[in-house]
Formats: C-alpha cells, structure tokens, sequence
C-alpha cells in the first residue's frame, strides 16, 4: 500500500520552520504519526508511549527520558506522558538561549502527536504556549482520496472559474459522491486496509475505551453509546441539548459536557450563526456537523450507499459532507474555519446555509441535493441588513460544472471542493 500525500504536508512543513516544537491534533486513526514519519522520519527519531518501558520512564523521570532520546525527536501519544511538556518546555527554552548567544538558525526540535485533545490541549497551553505551532488533521479529503493537488478553496467566482478552465477534474456522479460519503475518509477505509463496518465498529469501541472511558462514569458506558448514535441522526442540524439530552435520557449539563468531548476530539464540529451584532432575531443555536461522513452513516445505522442516497437523511449527509470538506480544505491551509464559516437563520424560519466571510464580504452559500434546485437564493436578501458587500453566492450541488442561476449566484459541483 503505497503511502497518500496529505495536503496538509506543506502547510506542516512551513509551521515546522517557524516553531521549535509542533503539536499534531486530530481524531484517531486519521494519519497523524503516519504522516509526521513521512515528512520527517530520516531526520528525526521516533517514540510511541504506547510502549510501556518508554511510558513509565516519560511518567516517572521525564527529564531522562529526553535526555536518551535526544532531538530532533517525533513523540506519540504525549497526552500519556503530560509530565514531559513541562520538560520539553525546558528543553526548548535552554536550547533558545544556546541559539541566541551563538547566532545559530533556530531548528525544529520536537513534534507532538495525540489522539486523546483533553488532556493534551490544556497541558500545551499551559507549558508550551508560544513555542509550538498548532495544526490540525482530520480524516481523507475528497481532494486526497482522488491524488489532487488539494488546493485552497476560494469562494470568488472569477478565481473558482479560472481554476476549472486550468484544473480539469474527473465529473463525479451524485451515485459516486454518496458513494464517498457513505465511505468516509479515514485512511484503512479508503486505501482498503479495513473493511467498513468492521473498521468503524472497531473504531467507536477504540474511542469509547481509550479517549472517552476515563471521561464518563462506568454505568454511562451504554448511555454514551446510544448518545453517539442520536447526535449522529442530528448532523447538519441545530444543537438543541435539551432534545438530545430528552432522548438519552440524560440531563442537559451532561450532554452539553459529551458534546464537548465530541467536539474536542474532532469527532464533530460546531458551526456558529453569524451574528455581527445586528439583532438578537438571529438563532443562536449552533449547527453540529460530523466530520467523517463514513463514521456518522455507520452510526445511524445505514447499509449501504444507495440506501443512503435514497433516504430521508439524504440531504443532511450531503451538506455534512460539503461543509466537512471546507472545513478539511480550511485546515489544510492554515485557516481556522471558525474565522471564516457561519450559518444564518432567523425566528422568521429563513436560513442560508454557509456564509464565508472574506475581507469584510460575505459569499452566500446553499448546499443542494439535486443538480437544478428551484429558487436557492430567495433568501441571500436578508444578508443587506449587515451593510457589507454581498458577493456572487453558490449553490453547491452535483452538476457537473460551474453555470450561472441567476445575478445572485453560480452552481458549484460539489466534486470540485478542495481539487
């Protein structure tokens, strides 16, 4: 199996050269140490503290375990070993100073890798706040999956035109994408290492045990599980705790605290209304996205592409994998989606799916199902209230190219984002 070439490389490697120390986040199983070793395996050592011996002497002596490793050094699973970021803290600080008095170019010296973002975040924000740079990796684009370049996605019609004149892709049919989305992107799925539904069983007994178990009481084991599934069936719509909370049979503090734990994990994300303080006739409530499509239709229980395709849940997973993919685009290139992706909806029911906002703009976005939806920008009016310039909006959907709808938007094949 030959190894996938992440889009994410580049922008690791340019972060790599600003920081002595880089921080991989991310869920499990999505390529992180894969693709650390990838990048910097002949030049740097590697230890994993799932083993025992080099656990135990990180826990319990922690400045020799730096001391036989030496750097440049890869460690995975630091969340298991937290004493060592206040060592590595050191580590870096003195050898900062050695570069200062010597006139020496500042090297990358550490990469951090970790599944478990609880107990890693606040040890990193705690101990190397200023000293490493932060990326985050989630699961396969469609950009990966198909050996595309992967390039940043621009919502500026002229530029989106430009690159399908220069960038010829290969028409994915709607029968294809829900293909990929009942697939998923994680990388044993995709390369064919593991088979689906052994792999995501697997997956979520993997998660539950190692990131979640500690997290929760004993007894709330079963009640996690079937909270998984519930949040699962709510993709791509507004977060209301109390509803999920009701069908769990939890209260709302502790599903608010679960969601976090979803959150934090990258199993899920959290897309915010825009407000831009204009009127508190603005839902507040933010939309959940899962963000592995494969993983939230294993989840809900759906057998097959073609019955996902046909269900009621059609349109929920097709946005949930249009909005994941930005979102994995965003990463890949530096950008924070929370900076630059919101929702809107009113207490008068009218919602736009995505608003990207860039250089004080806001691009309208509408993701569709079908491949000719009927008046998709009735409600692009609404954004005139915030006195920014509304540019040319999308209607993401699965045409097989960009046309025109009418003076206020293009269709946009949804094969495209991220290509």
């Amino acid at each position: 199996m030959a190894y996938v070439h992440r889009t994410i490389e580049e922008n690791i490697i340019k972060t790599g050269k600003s920081f002595p120390c880089l921080v991989v986040y991310g869920p499990r199983q999505v390529g992180k140490s894969t693709t650390a070793e990838m990048l910097y395996g002949d030049s740097f050592r590697k230890v994993t503290l799932d083993n025992i011996n080099d656990r135990a002497l990180a826990n319990q002596n922690p400045r020799a375990f730096l001391e036989t490793y030496g750097w440049p050094l890869i460690i995975d699973e630091i969340q298991k070993a937290p004493g060592l970021l206040d060592e590595i803290k050191q580590k870096i600080d003195e050898q900062r100073l050695i570069w200062l008095k010597t006139g020496t170019e500042r090297q990358l010296m550490y990469i951090l890798t970790g599944s478990n973002q609880f107990e890693l975040q606040q040890g990193i924000s705690d101990s190397l706040a200023g000293r490493c740079g932060i990326i985050n990796m989630a699961s396969f684009s469609q950009a990966e999956k198909y050996n595309s370049a992967g390039t940043l996605f621009d919502p500026d019609i002229e530029l989106l035109l430009k690159h399908e004149r220069e960038t010829p892709v290969k028409y994915r049919t709607r029968a294809e994408i829900f293909s990929d989305i009942f697939q998923g992107g994680m990388p044993d799925v995709v390369t064919g290492v593991s088979q689906r539904d052994v792999y995501y069983r697997s997956y979520v007994n993997t998660y539950i045990e190692k990131d979640v178990r500690k997290l929760i009481t004993a007894d709330n084991e079963m009640l996690f599980r079937n909270f998984l599934s519930i949040v699962a069936l709510r993709t791509s719509q507004e977060l209301h705790y109390e509803i999920i909370a009701n069908n769990v049979g939890i209260d709302t503090r502790t599903c608010k605290r679960w969601i976090s734990i979803l959150e934090t994990s990258g199993i899920i994300c959290l897309m915010q209304p825009y407000m831009a303080n204009i009127s508190n006739r603005i839902i507040k409530a933010p939309k959940l996205y899962f963000m592995d499509s494969g993983l939230c239709a294993y989840l809900c229980r759906w057998p097959s592409a073609e019955l996902l395709e046909q269900c009621a849940m059609n349109g929920a997973f097709f946005e949930t994998y249009a909005v994941s993919e930005l979102i994995k685009n965003l990463y890949a290139h530096n950008i924070d989606p929370k900076d630059v992706l919101y929702y809107y909806r009113d207490v008068d029911q009218k919602e736009i799916d995505l608003l990207f906002i860039k250089e004080n703009s806001i691009y309208p976005i509408e993701i569709k199902t079908g491949s000719s939806p009927k008046n998709p920008t009735r409600n692009f009016s609404v954004l005139q209230k915030y006195h920014m310039p509304v540019k040319p909006g999308l209607i993401l959907d699965t045409c097989d190219k960009i046309r025109p709808v009418n003076e206020l938007a293009y269709t946009y094949p949804v094969y495209l984002l991220g290509m």
